[in-house]
C-alpha cells in the first residue's frame, strides 16, 4: 500500500493485567474512509489513543503521515472522542472560533466558519447562546464542527453517531462523506457496524483486542465464503430449524439466514411452505458486515477455547 496515512505494525498495549490492543498491523490509504469496528471493549478507542499519542505503545511501532505524531501532524488531525467536552459556559460561536485558532486558523476566519458550519447544521439561531442551553445531540454536533472546522487532513472519529437521530446521522455523514471527495482520510470508529457498513470503504475488525478482519467491504464480503438467505415472511418460524440454517438473525420483518457449508436454499423454501409460511421475500444476498463479524469472532473464540479477552 503506497504512502498511508496511518501505520500501525505489530501494536500491543495493556493495562495491567487487561489486553487492551495486541499485536495490531493496521494501514489506512490516503483518501479512503475506513471502518475500526468492534463491540464494546474490544480496542477500538486504545488503537486511536495509540494513533493520537494520547498514550503509547508497549510494543509496535505507529506512524501518522509518515512518521511521529507531531506538533505539526496533529494540526492536521480532527479528533472526535467518544468522550464529549464542551465548555459548558462559552458560546457556542466563540468556543468554535477558540477551537479553530488552537488549530492554527485567524479568529476571524474561525469565527466566519463556525457560524457557517452551524447555518449548515440547524444551529444557526444557537451561535450566540451558551453551550449549557443546548440539549445533548445539539452539543454533540457543535463538537463535531470543532473536529472539521479547519478542514484537516485526517479526521479519526470515535462512535461519532452515538445517541443522534436517524435525521442528524444522516446529515452528518453527509458532511462525512463531502469531506473525503475533497482529498480527506477518514478512520471512524464504531460499535454500530450496520452504520460502518453505510459510509465506509474498508473495515478493519477487532475483537478481544484482536483484529480478525481487515480490508475493502467488497474484499471481505466475496472472501468471507458465507452465503446468506434474506426471508421475510408470515407465520412460525419453526421452519427455521433446519440442518440448512447455520444462522439466524430476526431483524423484526425478515430474517437474515446464515447456510450451513453445501446447503441448497431451496430446502429451507420447501420447509417453510409445508410449515405454512407465506414468504414475502427470499433472495440469496451477500452477507453482511455484521453477521461476517460475527462468524470471525466466534471462530476466534472457538479457536482460544474460552473467548476471555475483554
Amino acid at each position: 500500500m503506497a504512502d498511508p496515512v496511518i501505520r500501525l505494525e505489530g501494536t500491543s498495549k495493556s493495562f495491567g493485567a487487561t489486553r487492551a490492543v495486541e499485536d495490531l498491523s493496521f494501514e489506512l490509504p490516503r483518501g479512503s474512509i475506513c471502518g475500526l469496528l468492534g463491540p464494546n471493549g474490544a480496542g477500538k478507542t486504545t488503537t486511536i489513543r495509540i494513533i493520537l499519542d494520547i498514550v503509547g505503545p508497549d510494543t509496535g511501532t505507529v506512524e501518522v503521515f509518515g512518521g511521529p505524531v507531531t506538533h505539526e501532524a496533529r494540526s492536521r488531525i480532527g479528533y472526535l472522542p467518544e468522550e464529549r467536552g464542551m465548555y459548558q459556559r462559552m458560546h457556542v460561536a466563540e468556543q468554535l472560533a477558540f477551537f479553530g485558532e488552537l488549530k492554527g486558523m485567524g479568529h476571524g476566519e474561525a469565527l466566519s466558519e463556525a457560524r457557517s458550519w452551524l447555518d449548515r447544521l440547524d444551529l444557526g439561531d444557537r451561535a450566540d447562546d451558551r453551550v449549557e442551553t443546548l440539549s445533548k445531540g445539539m452539543q454533540q454536533k457543535v463538537q463535531f464542527i470543532a473536529t472539521v472546522l479547519h478542514r484537516p487532513e485526517l479526521l479519526i472519529l470515535d462512535e461519532p453517531f452515538s445517541g443522534l437521530d436517524p435525521l442528524n446521522v444522516d446529515l452528518l455523514r453527509e458532511v462525512v462523506l463531502e469531506r473525503q471527495r475533497d482529498g480527506a482520510t477518514v478512520l471512524f470508529s464504531t460499535h454500530m457496524i450496520e452504520d460502518a457498513e453505510k459510509i465506509c470503504e474498508r473495515v478493519c475488525m477487532i475483537a478481544g483486542a484482536r483484529k480478525v478482519l481487515d480490508g475493502p467491504v467488497r474484499d471481505v464480503k466475496r472472501e468471507s465464503g458465507l452465503e446468506h438467505l434474506v426471508i421475510a415472511y408470515r407465520g412460525s418460524p419453526e421452519f427455521l430449524d433446519h440442518p440448512a440454517v447455520a444462522s439466524a438473525t430476526d431483524h423484526g420483518q425478515w430474517v437474515e439466514i446464515g447456510l450451513a457449508a453445501g446447503a441448497d436454499p431451496q430446502t429451507i423454501l420447501r420447509r417453510a411452505l409445508e410449515t405454512g409460511v407465506t414468504i414475502d421475500r427470499f433472495e440469496l444476498t451477500e452477507p453482511s458486515l455484521r453477521e461476517i463479524f460475527l462468524e470471525r469472532a466466534g471462530r476466534r473464540q472457538r479457536a482460544n477455547g474460552d473467548g476471555a479477552d475483554a
